[in-house]
């Protein structure tokens, strides 16, 4: 380890926390803990509709309750945009980002059509309709206040991370959790995410952009979450080649907590959220039990 150790537990404040949550809250802070390292906290609320300050205040309690503890101050991604848009300018100055003005029924016309595979996350790749459009009409439409979100243009992406890269492969460190074992570089192969939206509609970031800018800004060096965000990250360590950003040492993605039905728990899961099992009486000690550590 040639730097400090630095890990960082991230949610969005948009329900409570569940098992979920607390195994990568509980392994980020162990694993800082171990090493001497720092343990940090950021709120992901580029989401303004459905962030609450309800979930944020409930957060925190319920990460104390755990005893976790955090630098100060904890930063909010809402207080970051000016950051994401020069980020999301850089990329669109270089050609690597185009604005997207077509609907969700649009696209899923589009597919229907002619259809083109899914995303990892399974949603259908976009089919490219405003790929190739004029500057001149493109300066027009956003001027009369049509909506856009900005999409990489993957192609051209792939093309400028590997000149970056001097022809090297892109790839991204990771650990399988034993302590006794090494990181392993792993292929990232983000073209199977398509011209993926990068700068939503409604806020001038995707969490894709806000997460590489922010890691970096903030010296992340080694990245705990669940399985669940294995496949975004051969999407970020693009960004990060794309936008010179330091790549962190070594990501690692735990495994998932699941329902009875083998579904992943969901912040909407009942009877799994800390709020609910620490009412029922559950201790912080159970709740390492219960995510298996």
């Amino acid at each position: 380890m040639n730097t400090p150790l630095v890990t960082r537990f991230a949610p969005s404040p948009n329900g409570d926390l569940h098992l979920g949550h607390a195994l990568s809250a509980i392994t980020g802070f162990d694993l800082a803990r171990r090493h001497g390292g720092r343990f940090i906290l950021r709120i992901e609320d580029i989401d303004m509709q459905r962030t609450r300050e309800v979930h944020v205040a409930n957060i925190l309690e319920d990460l104390r309750w755990l005893g976790l503890a955090w630098e100060e101050p904890v930063l909010r991604q809402s207080t970051r945009f000016d950051a994401y848009r020069a980020a999301a300018a850089n990329l669109r100055e270089r050609g690597l980002l185009y604005p997207c003005f077509a609907t969700r029924t649009e696209i899923e016309n589009a597919v229907a059509i002619s259809p083109t595979g899914v995303d990892p996350d399974g949603a259908p790749l976009y089919p490219g309709l405003c790929k190739g459009v004029p500057e001149e009409q493109i300066e027009q439409r956003m001027a009369a206040g049509e909506p856009a979100c900005l999409r990489l243009d993957m192609d051209r992406a792939l093309r400028a991370a590997s000149a970056h890269l001097c022809g090297a492969p892109l790839t991204f460190h990771e650990w399988n959790g034993d302590a006794a074992s090494s990181p392993q570089v792993v292929p990232a192969d983000p073209a199977r995410w398509g011209d993926a939206i990068i700068v939503r509609k409604d806020t001038p970031s995707s969490y894709h952009l806000a997460v590489v800018v922010d890691d970096a800004m903030q010296g992340i060096t080694h990245v705990v979450r669940g399985k669940d965000l294995y496949e975004a990250t051969h999407l970020q360590r693009l960004l990060q080649v794309l936008l010179d950003l330091p790549e962190p040492e070594t990501y690692y993605h735990h495994h998932l907590m699941l329902d009875p039905a083998g579904r992943k728990l969901s912040k909407s899961s009942r009877g799994t959220s800390l709020r609910d099992l620490r009412a029922d009486g559950a201790s912080p000690s159970d709740i390492r039990r219960l995510v298996g550590l």
